[in-house]
């Protein structure tokens, strides 16, 4: 994008003189370097493998015979892409991303993923427990990543229609194995992490997972990401028929939220007041290094988990699994945002831009989110009248809470500079008011998924699902006066059904259906049309996909390829008044294209291509006056790949495509409708002096593009995407 003209580069000098280490080491310990190339983090000879099968345990199938969209994003990828959140992992899936920043003078937190053409946020799930709280989730405990594409309510139950993600925790081994990360880069970007792993007796170990960051964003003022984290996981019984896993995760954030850059000036603004300010669809864009908040803003999280997971195998073909798990994350949050409406953008001066101020919005938030899961899982494999099943059956009991305190402000910071924005502004305080809003959501569940081989050429998979949840919504006024309290109870089923064709032992081809309720998040407070009044209905969607999966090269690379549609029953949206109506129904079609695995020994790759043409079928939802749904790039593309040369070296990279999105459509007058379609391209080069020390250099945006990555539902704020920026690793493994 053009128009945005500069940037600011924070240069870390420990990075650069890291990086000018990197360019001359390998010179002079290449004699030292092992032939065969990296080592996989923990395991040392062997090679990096892309290719990995999901830890779904309500799977009952093999990726290549399963007929649905399915994407494992691996530890080996994540480590070599530096990805350390889930959203960054989630950019080797395509279509799948964080592309709205908010509505208004709000802004989304933690993991707000777009996926085809719905908020998937609400799907977040750990080793396939549900994780509800809306923060950014780190990679430094996580050996997978797994999405779910298409309507998936017959594993997951109530959930987003358009699919899963699901994060799978490392686990204790075997063995004794220790390795640690240590990243510096621009931004002022420092990074360390440390996997341990001990054998602590014949059939017991002990794995420890530490993380310590402290980053700002490259391009970005004072935006910073600061964590802190520790997981533990204790395993007995390991290489026995029954094991136990008893693990803790502790995390704490403090970091100072991004509220966006003003879109004035980029190619589509025009002014929110054409009739007295023409001047400002003319004026210049704005640094997108500026940062418009205050030095009091902040967000600050803590998050504890606490899991046991009982494993049993009876025999080979008879297993249970019970997982008990309880989380809490508590969140604090304050961010001096804006809206730029009319009345809030202010510009004495057409002549000096200088002069030209934006009215400050303070978003705050106090929640607190509990979960508190049990899920008991049976398989079995078996035979009946001729035929082989490999059945998953299981119950599920689920409490969530949600607990919303609310601040009153008193004052108010001063308008701040649209070209030269100040963060030391004072002037505002604020205070808990004593309201309160609370929502508990408790939910029990049966379901069986089968899938059936009639002979080698021709299996069947089906599933079922029953969810029975009640809620029950309370809130507190300040005045200490509380409203009625509002509770929902429903039934809600969930099914699938694929028929898989194997024309050979490695391909298949498949046509499945599968039909996901969605009930409303209950956080709204009355209205029976009101989209998250707990007593309203349920959203349907139902998936309908063909496609097909081969494995070649020995299996070693999987070719995927599917064409896919979701038709959603009507649903509920709220207008410029806040008043909420039916907008009747909307569809997702498209095609996904994928591969994954190894070309050679030595040279691995990740891709993948979707589209998504997306539509409603009564008001228009997109700002452009279209019926096209809002943050779904038209289509997009990933690809990252590796090639392990002799003497220790590897190179590689990728590219990341999203297409031409549509912004939401609400009061905003004449801003950017439309996000243009970018491309991004990243370098890897890595180096192992030795079996025990690697050196990985990576380069995001290796040619500088400046591109819109997300924007707000008014379309008057957005997140510039990352600057061409160096990052130095060391890895470590012994």
């Amino acid at each position: 994008m053009s128009s945005i003209r500069s940037r600011k580069h924070t240069v870390n000098p420990y990075a650069l003189a890291l990086a000018a280490t990197a360019l001359t080491f390998p010179l002079a310990a290449m004699a030292d370097a092992p032939a065969d190339g990296p080592t996989e983090v923990l395991v040392k000879g062997e090679r990096v493998h892309y290719k990995a099968e999901s830890a779904n345990r309500k799977a009952t199938a093999s990726l290549l015979d399963t007929p649905q969209t399915v994407q494992v994003i691996t530890d080996e990828i994540i480590s070599e892409q530096g990805a350390t959140t889930l959203t960054e992992a989630l950019r080797n899936s395509p279509g799948v991303g964080t592309f709205y920043l908010g509505e208004n003078g709000s802004t989304s937190t933690g993991d707000a993923i777009f996926m085809r053409g719905t908020d998937s946020s609400g799907s977040i799930f750990i080793d396939g427990v549900r994780d509800v709280a809306s923060i950014s989730r780190d990679t430094f405990n996580i050996q997978q990543v797994e999405v779910l594409k298409g309507a998936a309510g017959a594993d997951i139950g109530r959930g987003s229609a358009t699919g899963a993600i699901n994060l799978v925790t490392k686990r204790p081994f075997l063995k004794n194995a220790y390795s640690g990360t240590l990243a510096v880069g621009e931004g002022d970007y420092a990074r360390g992490t440390a996997d341990l792993n001990w054998k602590v007796g014949e059939h017991t170990a002990l794995r420890l997972n530490l993380l310590d960051q402290d980053a700002g964003v490259n391009g970005r003022d004072r935006t910073k990401n600061k964590r802190w984290g520790v997981a533990p996981t204790l395993g007995f019984g390991l290489q026995t028929p029954t094991r136990l896993y008893l693990g803790y995760i502790h995390i704490e954030q403090n970091n100072i939220p991004d509220g966006g850059v003003l879109t004035i000036g980029l190619p589509g603004y025009s002014s929110p007041d054409p009739v007295n300010r023409p001047y400002v669809s003319n004026a210049a864009p704005v640094d997108p290094a500026n940062w418009y908040g205050t030095r009091d803003d902040h967000d600050d999280i803590t998050s504890d988990t606490l899991s046991a997971i009982f494993e049993h195998d009876f025999s080979d073909a008879l297993s249970i699994v019970n997982v008990t798990r309880w989380s809490e994350t508590d969140q604090n949050y304050q961010l001096s945002s804006f809206m730029a409406g009319t009345t809030q953008l202010v510009t004495p001066d057409a002549n000096d831009p200088s002069t030209w101020t934006i009215t400050r919005n303070i978003n705050n938030k106090d929640a607190t989110n509990k979960v508190m899961t049990n899920q008991t899982n049976l398989r079995v494999r078996f035979h009946t009248g001729g035929l082989e099943h490999n059945l998953s059956s299981g119950v599920e009991f689920i409490r969530e809470d949600v607990l919303n305190r609310t601040y009153a402000g008193t004052g108010a910071y001063p308008p701040v500079s649209v070209y030269n924005p100040d963060p030391d502004a004072s002037g505002y305080s604020r205070a808990l008011s004593g309201a309160r809003t609370a929502l508990r959501t408790d939910t029990a569940a049966i379901y069986v998924n089968d899938t059936v081989e009639f002979n080698k050429y021709l299996q069947a998979t089906a599933g079922l699902r029953l969810d029975h949840y009640k809620t029950r919504y309370d809130s507190v006024a300040a005045t200490g006066v509380s409203a009625p309290t509002i509770n929902g109870e429903k039934d809600i089923v969930s099914g699938k059904f694929g028929v898989v064709y194997k024309p050979v032992h490695n391909g298949s081809v498949y046509v499945s259906y599968a039909v996901t309720k969605q009930p409303p998040s209950g956080t709204a407070a009355a209205g029976t049309t009101n989209a998250n009044n707990p007593d309203v209905e349920p959203q349907e969607a139902k998936t309908s996909e063909a496609g097909t999966k081969w494995g070649l090269l020995g299996n070693h690379l999987t070719l995927s390829g599917a064409v896919y549609r979701t038709e959603y029953s009507d649903t509920v949206a709220v207008d410029d008044e806040g008043n909420y109506y039916h907008t009747g129904q909307k569809s997702v079609q498209g095609v996904e294209l994928g591969a994954i695995g190894q070309i050679t020994p030595n040279w691995n790759i990740s891709t993948g291509y979707t589209t998504m043409k997306t539509k409603t079928t009564l008001a228009p939802v997109a700002a452009d006056g279209s019926q096209l749904l809002a943050y779904n790039p038209s289509d997009s593309f990933t690809l990252w790949t590796t090639y392990v040369l002799p003497h220790g070296l590897t190179f590689g990279g990728g590219a990341t495509y999203n297409g031409e999105m549509k912004r939401g459509k609400d009061g905003a007058v004449g801003t950017p409708a439309v996000i243009k379609s970018y491309v991004v391209y990243n370098g890897l080069a890595k180096y192992r002096i030795n079996e025990k020390v690697e050196l990985q250099l990576n380069i995001y945006n290796l040619f500088d593009r400046e591109y819109v990555a997300s924007i707000n539902k008014s379309g008057y704020r957005y997140t510039p995407g990352l600057p061409r920026t160096f990052r130095l690793t060391a890895n470590v493994n012994f």
